[in-house]
Protein backbone atom coordinates (compact mmCIF):
# COMPACT_ATOMS: atom_id res chain seq x y z
CA UNK A 1 0.00 0.00 0.00
CA UNK A 2 1.12 3.41 -0.49
CA UNK A 3 1.32 6.60 1.91
CA UNK A 4 -2.29 7.23 2.24
CA UNK A 5 -1.33 10.70 3.92
CA UNK A 6 -4.61 10.47 6.17
CA UNK A 7 -2.97 12.59 8.82
CA UNK A 8 -0.40 14.81 8.60
CA UNK A 9 2.79 13.21 7.36
CA UNK A 10 6.64 15.25 7.64
CA UNK A 11 8.92 14.02 4.91
CA UNK A 12 12.20 14.94 5.43
CA UNK A 13 13.66 16.22 2.04
CA UNK A 14 17.12 15.29 0.59
CA UNK A 15 19.11 13.96 -1.98
CA UNK A 16 21.28 12.13 -0.15
CA UNK A 17 19.68 8.89 0.99
CA UNK A 18 22.59 8.73 3.41
CA UNK A 19 21.00 10.98 5.45
CA UNK A 20 17.77 9.07 6.07
CA UNK A 21 18.96 7.24 9.64
CA UNK A 22 19.29 10.82 10.79
CA UNK A 23 15.68 11.62 10.26
CA UNK A 24 13.94 8.64 11.33
CA UNK A 25 13.40 10.46 14.68
CA UNK A 26 11.55 13.37 13.65
CA UNK A 27 10.08 12.57 9.98
CA UNK A 28 7.37 10.18 8.69
CA UNK A 29 8.74 9.85 5.46
CA UNK A 30 11.53 10.73 2.72
CA UNK A 31 10.91 12.89 0.17
CA UNK A 32 13.87 11.89 -2.19
CA UNK A 33 14.51 14.54 -4.71
CA UNK A 34 15.58 12.54 -7.61
CA UNK A 35 16.67 15.50 -9.90
CA UNK A 36 19.09 16.57 -7.44
CA UNK A 37 21.05 13.62 -6.67
CA UNK A 38 23.24 11.73 -9.02
CA UNK A 39 22.22 7.99 -10.44
CA UNK A 40 19.00 8.72 -8.23
CA UNK A 41 17.83 5.35 -9.05
CA UNK A 42 20.49 3.26 -8.35
CA UNK A 43 20.15 4.58 -5.36
CA UNK A 44 16.87 3.98 -4.93
CA UNK A 45 17.80 0.46 -5.63
CA UNK A 46 20.34 0.19 -2.45
CA UNK A 47 17.97 1.97 0.02
CA UNK A 48 15.12 -0.51 -1.03
CA UNK A 49 17.67 -3.24 0.34
CA UNK A 50 17.75 -1.06 3.67
CA UNK A 51 14.20 -0.31 3.52
CA UNK A 52 13.40 -4.25 3.76
CA UNK A 53 15.60 -5.03 6.30
CA UNK A 54 15.21 -2.25 8.72
CA UNK A 55 12.12 -2.40 10.68
CA UNK A 56 12.15 1.24 10.97
CA UNK A 57 13.84 2.74 7.87
CA UNK A 58 11.31 5.65 6.38
CA UNK A 59 9.35 5.22 3.44
CA UNK A 60 10.06 7.47 -0.26
CA UNK A 61 7.83 10.22 -1.41
CA UNK A 62 9.95 10.47 -4.78
CA UNK A 63 10.48 13.68 -6.59
CA UNK A 64 11.86 14.17 -9.98
CA UNK A 65 11.04 17.91 -10.52
CA UNK A 66 11.50 19.77 -13.99
CA UNK A 67 13.77 22.85 -14.55
CA UNK A 68 10.17 24.90 -15.78
CA UNK A 69 8.97 23.73 -12.18
CA UNK A 70 11.88 24.71 -10.27
CA UNK A 71 13.97 21.23 -10.44
CA UNK A 72 16.81 20.32 -12.16
CA UNK A 73 15.83 17.69 -14.43
CA UNK A 74 15.71 18.27 -18.72
CA UNK A 75 14.30 15.96 -20.33
CA UNK A 76 10.16 14.88 -19.62
CA UNK A 77 10.20 11.43 -20.82
CA UNK A 78 13.52 10.58 -19.25
CA UNK A 79 12.56 11.75 -16.00
CA UNK A 80 8.93 10.61 -15.98
CA UNK A 81 10.15 6.99 -16.79
CA UNK A 82 12.50 7.32 -14.53
CA UNK A 83 10.04 7.81 -11.72
CA UNK A 84 7.67 5.18 -13.19
CA UNK A 85 11.19 2.55 -12.83
CA UNK A 86 11.38 3.35 -8.94
CA UNK A 87 7.88 2.62 -8.43
CA UNK A 88 8.52 -1.23 -8.75
CA UNK A 89 10.22 -0.47 -5.06
CA UNK A 90 8.66 -1.34 -2.27
CA UNK A 91 10.23 1.36 -0.39
CA UNK A 92 8.69 4.01 -2.87
CA UNK A 93 5.26 4.75 -1.61
CA UNK A 94 4.06 7.59 -2.78
CA UNK A 95 5.46 9.65 -6.12
CA UNK A 96 5.45 13.44 -7.08
CA UNK A 97 3.98 14.31 -10.80
CA UNK A 98 3.90 17.60 -11.95
CA UNK A 99 0.28 18.86 -12.41
CA UNK A 100 1.05 20.36 -15.59
CA UNK A 101 2.54 17.15 -16.82
CA UNK A 102 -0.82 15.22 -16.09
CA UNK A 103 -3.05 17.88 -17.36
CA UNK A 104 -1.32 17.87 -20.91
CA UNK A 105 -1.44 14.07 -20.62
CA UNK A 106 2.99 13.63 -20.76
CA UNK A 107 2.42 11.94 -17.75
CA UNK A 108 -1.20 10.18 -18.16
CA UNK A 109 1.10 6.50 -18.55
CA UNK A 110 3.19 7.34 -15.24
CA UNK A 111 -0.06 7.96 -13.14
CA UNK A 112 -1.46 4.76 -14.95
CA UNK A 113 1.82 2.66 -13.73
CA UNK A 114 1.76 4.23 -9.82
CA UNK A 115 -2.43 3.07 -9.54
CA UNK A 116 -1.57 -0.45 -10.74
CA UNK A 117 1.90 -0.33 -8.29
CA UNK A 118 -0.27 0.96 -5.69
CA UNK A 119 2.03 4.19 -5.18
CA UNK A 120 0.35 7.40 -4.04
CA UNK A 121 1.01 9.78 -6.78
CA UNK A 122 1.08 13.77 -5.35
CA UNK A 123 -0.22 15.98 -7.73
CA UNK A 124 1.52 19.10 -7.11
CA UNK A 125 1.98 23.49 -8.60
CA UNK A 126 4.16 25.96 -7.62
CA UNK A 127 4.72 29.34 -7.93
CA UNK A 128 7.96 31.06 -7.29
CA UNK A 129 6.41 34.46 -8.51
CA UNK A 130 3.77 35.37 -6.19
CA UNK A 131 0.32 34.03 -4.29
CA UNK A 132 -2.55 33.78 -6.62
CA UNK A 133 -6.03 35.16 -5.99
CA UNK A 134 -7.77 32.53 -3.64
CA UNK A 135 -10.13 31.60 -6.26
CA UNK A 136 -7.30 30.78 -8.78
CA UNK A 137 -5.50 28.92 -5.70
CA UNK A 138 -8.64 27.07 -5.14
CA UNK A 139 -9.18 26.22 -8.73
CA UNK A 140 -5.30 24.74 -8.77
CA UNK A 141 -5.59 22.49 -5.69
CA UNK A 142 -9.29 21.09 -6.70
CA UNK A 143 -7.69 20.14 -10.09
CA UNK A 144 -4.59 18.54 -8.95
CA UNK A 145 -6.65 16.24 -5.87
CA UNK A 146 -8.76 15.55 -9.59
CA UNK A 147 -5.31 13.95 -11.12
CA UNK A 148 -3.76 12.91 -7.79
CA UNK A 149 -4.33 11.44 -4.47
CA UNK A 150 -3.35 14.45 -2.95
CA UNK A 151 -2.82 17.70 -4.33
CA UNK A 152 -0.12 20.03 -3.58
CA UNK A 153 0.45 23.91 -3.88
CA UNK A 154 3.32 25.89 -3.25
CA UNK A 155 2.93 29.74 -3.88
CA UNK A 156 5.33 32.31 -2.80
CA UNK A 157 4.38 35.05 -0.07
CA UNK A 158 5.48 38.46 -0.40
CA UNK A 159 3.62 39.62 2.91
CA UNK A 160 1.16 38.26 5.74
CA UNK A 161 -2.07 38.70 3.69
CA UNK A 162 -0.67 36.52 0.75
CA UNK A 163 0.10 33.56 3.37
CA UNK A 164 -3.54 34.22 4.85
CA UNK A 165 -5.07 33.68 1.76
CA UNK A 166 -3.45 30.34 1.49
CA UNK A 167 -4.21 29.09 4.97
CA UNK A 168 -8.04 30.31 4.22
CA UNK A 169 -7.73 28.03 0.51
CA UNK A 170 -6.42 24.58 2.90
CA UNK A 171 -9.44 25.54 5.10
CA UNK A 172 -11.92 25.73 2.90
CA UNK A 173 -10.83 22.23 0.68
CA UNK A 174 -9.49 20.48 3.77
CA UNK A 175 -13.09 20.81 5.03
CA UNK A 176 -14.99 19.89 1.73
CA UNK A 177 -12.42 16.68 1.99
CA UNK A 178 -13.95 15.90 5.36
CA UNK A 179 -17.29 16.54 4.12
CA UNK A 180 -17.01 14.01 1.23
CA UNK A 181 -15.38 11.42 3.03
CA UNK A 182 -11.76 12.40 1.77
CA UNK A 183 -12.26 13.72 -1.77
CA UNK A 184 -9.67 16.32 -1.02
CA UNK A 185 -6.36 15.28 0.50
CA UNK A 186 -4.39 18.92 0.21
CA UNK A 187 -0.27 19.87 1.36
CA UNK A 188 0.49 23.73 1.12
CA UNK A 189 2.99 26.03 1.59
CA UNK A 190 3.96 29.63 1.05
CA UNK A 191 7.38 29.48 0.04
CA UNK A 192 9.27 32.62 1.31
CA UNK A 193 10.20 34.30 4.52
CA UNK A 194 6.84 35.93 4.43
CA UNK A 195 5.24 32.77 4.23
CA UNK A 196 7.33 30.29 6.03
CA UNK A 197 5.03 29.90 9.21
CA UNK A 198 2.74 28.56 6.94
CA UNK A 199 4.30 25.10 7.43
CA UNK A 200 3.75 25.10 10.51
CA UNK A 201 0.45 26.31 10.56
CA UNK A 202 -1.14 25.15 7.39
CA UNK A 203 -1.11 21.36 9.22
CA UNK A 204 -3.70 23.06 11.74
CA UNK A 205 -6.16 24.25 9.10
CA UNK A 206 -5.85 20.59 6.92
CA UNK A 207 -2.64 20.22 4.88
CA UNK A 208 -1.25 16.84 5.09
CA UNK A 209 2.13 16.76 4.22
CA UNK A 210 5.31 19.39 5.13
CA UNK A 211 8.57 19.21 3.92
CA UNK A 212 11.95 20.01 5.48
CA UNK A 213 15.86 19.70 5.51
CA UNK A 214 17.66 17.14 7.48
CA UNK A 215 20.42 19.19 7.17
CA UNK A 216 19.41 23.27 7.04
CA UNK A 217 22.41 23.70 4.68
CA UNK A 218 20.20 21.74 2.04
CA UNK A 219 17.40 23.19 1.65
CA UNK A 220 15.44 22.74 -1.15
CA UNK A 221 12.92 25.36 -1.07
CA UNK A 222 13.01 29.19 0.60
CA UNK A 223 11.59 29.65 3.37
CA UNK A 224 12.06 25.92 4.61
CA UNK A 225 12.60 25.64 8.61
CA UNK A 226 14.77 22.53 9.44
CA UNK A 227 13.94 19.41 10.05
CA UNK A 228 13.94 19.20 13.95
CA UNK A 229 12.01 22.37 14.48
CA UNK A 230 9.21 21.73 12.29
CA UNK A 231 8.51 18.16 13.90
CA UNK A 232 8.68 20.73 17.51
CA UNK A 233 5.91 23.14 15.89
CA UNK A 234 3.66 21.25 13.67
CA UNK A 235 3.42 18.89 17.41
CA UNK A 236 3.13 21.55 19.70
CA UNK A 237 0.77 23.80 17.51
CA UNK A 238 -1.93 20.56 16.75
CA UNK A 239 -4.95 21.28 18.05
CA UNK A 240 -6.46 18.76 20.71
CA UNK A 241 -9.41 16.19 19.02
CA UNK A 242 -12.97 18.10 19.33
Amino acid sequence: MGLEFESFTLTASTADLSEEPAARSHADAIEFRMDLASEPVAALESYDAVYEETADALPVLATNRAVWEGGEAEDDKERLDALGEVTKLDAVQAIDIELASLRDGTATALRETAAARDVTVVASAHDFEETPSVAAMSETLTDACRYGDVGKLAVTATDRSDALALLTVTHQLAREGEQREGEHTIATMAMGAAGSHTRAVAPVYGSRIGYAPVNPAKATAPGQYDLETLSRLVSELEPADD
